[in-house]
């Protein structure tokens, strides 16, 4: 067997293509770019644009191939809206559908495919479970939740998918929108919140979810989809004050009138000048926590990192690389 994973340079490629080395797997990280990662001694890079179906073709799939789906376009860089759609569907879709038919044609069944918790839009049920309702607030979780149906489609011709909807993703080499919230604390300037901050916020580890990848495919690759969050998220002001106070900052935090500055936020983004994309603003009071004993109870899974440790290593990435220096690679600091 061999373990191809496309969009393996990126984010959480990266972390699972050494996992399955050390479980002495055969491993073909498919990618636009490859990064100086020291596991390429031990794995074969292939290029490729999961846009192009003839770049995917090239790969020379095999029937008993295990396939990962990690490529995409995320949130972070901010999209004005009239480039949405067209941004994230290439990726997002178009090369879910290039991979899938690619696997058809090769006869590959068992696929691991990652979407978004964004799928789920505003909170109807807390916590949320698999079951809950789906309704995107945009165009990336829109263009994740039609691979989903994709997907259903394609286990019904008889192929293996397992899904997984990771709330945002923390890990070493990737800051995404926590940037801005850092430059705040360094400069002790006040950090607006979203509501009062009462409401939890839930991360999930980079490495807690190459993990769960892993045991996906140890499980048979199970057809259903699966939450990928931390246990026991603390509301918002908890983990923003504890980051304050790590970085020795003299910022305070400030509550707001949620509903005001979503309408704020709303009328900059329809000016094209948008702060935070909606499907993150929308939903930043809510109680927006996943449930993730499915995956515990399947696959065998529980997350290993908490919230408040992974933001403060998020931060202390941010300020070495700030001041030159390195960052070691077992720090968890955001996509």
């Amino acid at each position: 067997m061999r373990h191809i994973i496309f969009g393996g340079d990126g984010f959480v490629g990266r972390h699972l293509a050494p996992k399955l080395v050390a479980d002495g797997e055969e491993v073909i990280v498919a990618d636009i770019v490859k990064s100086e990662l020291p596991h390429y001694g031990q794995v074969a890079f292939v290029h490729c644009d999961v846009t192009d179906p003839a770049s995917i073709e090239a790969l020379g799939m095999k029937a008993d191939d295990m396939v990962y789906n990690l490529s995409a376009k995320m949130l972070s860089p901010i999209q004005v809206r009239a480039k949405r759609h067209d941004f994230f569907y290439p990726v997002n879709y178009h090369g879910t559908v290039n991979i899938i038919e690619a696997m058809d044609k090769a006869g590959a069944k068992n696929l691991v495919h990652f979407t978004t918790d964004m799928i789920y839009g505003h909170t109807v049920t807390y916590p949320m479970t698999e079951d809950h309702p789906v309704s995107p607030l945009g165009e990336y979780g829109q263009s994740k939740l039609d691979t989903e149906v994709l997907a259903a489609e394609w286990r019904k011709r008889g192929m293996n998918i397992s899904l997984f909807r990771p709330r945002l993703i923390i890990g070493p080499g990737r800051l995404g929108i926590l940037e801005k919230l850092f430059k705040l604390v360094d400069m002790n300037l006040p950090v607006p919140m979203i509501g009062a901050g009462k409401n939890p916020y839930q991360f999930i580890s980079v490495f807690d979810c190459a993990e769960a990848a892993r045991l996906a495919w140890k499980a048979g690759v199970p057809n259903e989809a699966y939450n990928l969050g931390s246990i026991n998220p603390p509301p918002v002001r908890k983990l923003l004050g504890d980051l304050v106070k790590h970085a020795g900052s003299k910022s305070l935090l400030l509550p707001t009138p949620g509903w005001a500055v979503k309408r704020t936020l709303d009328l900059l983004d329809w000016m094209n000048m948008p702060l935070m994309d909606p499907e993150q603003y929308l939903i930043a009071d809510e109680m927006c926590v996943l449930d993730v004993s499915k995956g515990e109870r399947d696959l065998g899974w529980v997350p290993q990192y908490n919230d408040g440790d992974m933001l403060i290593a998020a931060y202390d990435e941010y300020r070495a690389k700030k001041s030159g220096q390195a960052v070691g690679a077992s720090q968890v600091p955001a996509e």
